[in-house]
């Protein structure tokens, strides 16, 4: 299977992010792409470098406002006096309608949904790179390729249109499948996260060419709280075009597996002709966040359902985070899929 990869991902090195009131060590550390790499190459991937698309593929589903303020407020935040070393938001507007201050504390409030997305130096240039690798392995899916991996570092999927989240800067799964849609195909997002994919529903939440499905641990107690219950189902042109499927805390393989093939039917039923599936690794039992508890044999079988749909998949990295199994579990979903097609 082709793998894509650009080293530049290296360069965000978050070192905070804060939960129920306390400062904690960011799980999103750099060294996930040494493990993750480690398991894509166990089931046979070969990594090459992205090409660089430019910016017309991101702006597909980012807005320029919020671009600009990804690329320049590091630079911006170094002129306040005291700051902080990291850009962390300390105050959100109640509505997406408020005003948009000129102040870089203000726009960070505006960009950054919450304390887990702190940008740092080399964010934007990782960020890029990682949109970039998605970008490409899509392009390889459109070349006529079967499937292709892409380890995207950041993650994408809790990015909105306009606003980061949740470890997530640019919507990689999003910018992938939008560049699919472009040359004709009918792409569907599965999203196999632990969390719900909230801004990848919020980016097509209101369009029926890209049907979004989410897998994830129940938000009335896990986050990202506020999106993916079952009553989100799209808005105007794209009402049941948004599928969330809200699992109660501790759910093993045989209801994570029911789960998917309900999503994969609706993708069926959607008329889809590729697939792009957000592939967060960290419903795993033994992920830190604890949120289900799939095993490394589930993650075959994960693999096995993908291949079972017939069509052209391109496997994007979301979360999943340092422990024993997390590249055993990638290999896991990649041989799954590559024995079963």
């Amino acid at each position: 299977m082709k793998a894509i990869l650009d080293n530049r991902q290296w360069h965000h090195d978050p070192k905070h992010f804060m939960a129920n009131g306390k400062i904690l060590p960011n799980p999103e550390q750099p060294r996930r792409i040494e493990v993750l790499q480690g398991g894509a190459e166990a089931a046979g991937c070969e990594f090459e470098a992205p090409d660089d698309a430019g910016l017309g593929p991101i702006a597909a589903v980012h807005t320029s406002e919020y671009l600009t303020f990804l690329q320049n407020i590091y630079r911006r935040w170094q002129y306040i006096d005291g700051a902080g070393d990291e850009v962390i938001p300390n105050i959100h507007p109640a509505r997406r309608n408020d005003g948009y201050p000129k102040s870089a504390t203000g726009q960070s409030g505006y960009h950054q949904a919450d304390t887990a997305c702190p940008i740092a130096q080399g964010t934007w240039e990782a960020a890029y790179w990682s949109a970039q690798s998605a970008i490409t392995g899509a392009d390889h899916v459109i070349g006529g390729n079967q499937s292709a991996y892409v380890l995207s570092r950041p993650p994408g999927h809790h990015a909105f249109g306009d606003m980061a989240g949740g470890f997530c800067f640019l919507n990689n799964s999003a910018i992938a499948a939008e560049r699919l849609r472009t040359t004709g195909l009918r792409p569907a997002i599965v999203d196999v996260d632990v969390h719900h994919g909230n801004g990848t529903q919020g980016i097509f939440y209101e369009r029926d060419d890209v049907m979004t499905a989410s897998i994830h641990a129940d938000p009335d107690r896990f986050y990202p709280f506020f999106w993916g219950h079952a009553q989100e189902r799209g808005e105007g042109r794209g009402l049941g075009c948004n599928l969330n499927l809200a699992l109660a805390r501790g759910t093993d393989d045989e209801g994570f597996l029911k789960a998917l093939g309900t999503a994969l039917e609706r993708v069926s039923m959607h008329g889809a002709d590729v697939l792009v599936v957000a592939l967060g690794l960290d419903a795993s039992i033994d992920d830190p966040f604890q949120g289900l508890a799939v095993t490394q044999d589930g993650f075959a079988r994960i693999g096995v359902a993908l291949a079972g749909l017939g069509l052209p998949v391109l496997f994007v990295q979301e979360g999943g985070y340092l422990s024993d199994s997390l590249g055993i579990n990638l290999t896991r979903v990649l041989d799954g899929y590559q024995t079963a097609v």
